[in-house]
């Protein structure tokens, strides 16, 4: 029951954001509301929810639209990252794999600001850079977990059989180990959202994601501010945007890992 609480909670939460979030973005193509200098501050109304900011935008449709573009960021990171930390961590299980792991532990020494501050000297500010840093910060984990998942795996008594049969290290990989490991790299990529939508959001509070004029949660924050005493709405709706969505995350990564493993268990008497 417990499991059902928390997989359908966080479903809740994130459909709570996403779902208008991904109408607005369909709807506008994810670009910033239109300026309207005159009636900049509006009261929450009828036609604007939750008011609207300096420059007269409409702070909800404002706030979605940064909502689904740095999930989206967030996503294409995780994404990457488990791509090729999923093809590292199989080729360290199969292999002494000195090189890979080193690397590995390298990379648990930078955190994402700094990959982020010299991709931006690199290459500019942009979501290319952006999704680059994030995707850099998770790949030493993704690799680490796969290829403590993968050798654990290898242990097993078909493996060998598998072996003896004259399969090859890529076919064992490719229908014994990958197979078995998929749950577990699900669970951690829906877990990881919630780490990569934390770093796309102080990235860009830092000035070190996507440049203006693309909506995002964090340069939300950064630009709003100076108003948390004379307007707090300003603040309080992108922030609590962020914790919804990473509350979201976290409480679905979790139902998400008891659900899977729930099959595995014993049926109470």
């Amino acid at each position: 029951m417990k499991t059902h609480r928390n997989l359908w909670a966080g479903s809740a939460l994130l459909g709570i954001v996403l779902l208008p979030a991904t109408i607005i973005a369909l709807l506008d193509g994810g670009r910033a509301p239109a300026i309207d200098v005159m009636h900049r501050y509006a009261m929450p109304s009828l036609l604007h929810p939750f008011g609207t900011d300096p420059f007269g935008r409409d702070l909800m449709i404002h706030v979605l639209t940064g909502a689904f573009n740095s999930v989206m960021i967030a996503a294409t990171a995780v994404g990457l990252a488990t791509v090729l930390g999923t093809i590292l961590g199989l080729i360290a299980a199969g292999r002494p794999a000195r090189i890979i792991m080193g690397l590995a532990d390298l990379g648990l020494a930078f955190p994402p600001v700094l990959i982020a501050a010299m991709l931006v000297t690199a290459l500019g500010a942009s979501a290319t850079g952006e999704i680059l840093a994030i995707a850099l910060f998770g790949l030493p984990a993704q690799i680490r977990i796969t290829r403590q998942a993968a050798r654990s795996i290898l242990i097993q008594d078909y493996i060998a059989a598998s072996r003896l049969a004259g399969r090859g290290a890529f076919s064992i990989m490719r229908r014994h180990v990958l197979p078995n490991i998929l749950p577990l790299l699900t669970v951690q990529a829906t877990s990881s959202l919630a780490l990569a939508l934390l770093s796309d959001a102080g990235l860009s509070y830092l000035g070190l994601g996507a440049p203006p004029p693309r909506p995002d949660l964090g340069r939300a924050l950064a630009s709003y501010q100076i108003h948390v005493f004379d307007h707090p709405m300003l603040v309080a709706v992108p922030g609590l945007t962020i914790m919804l969505l990473v509350l979201g995350f976290n409480m679905f990564g979790d139902g998400l890992r008891d659900f899977l493993d729930a099959p595995h268990e014993e049926p109470a008497p």
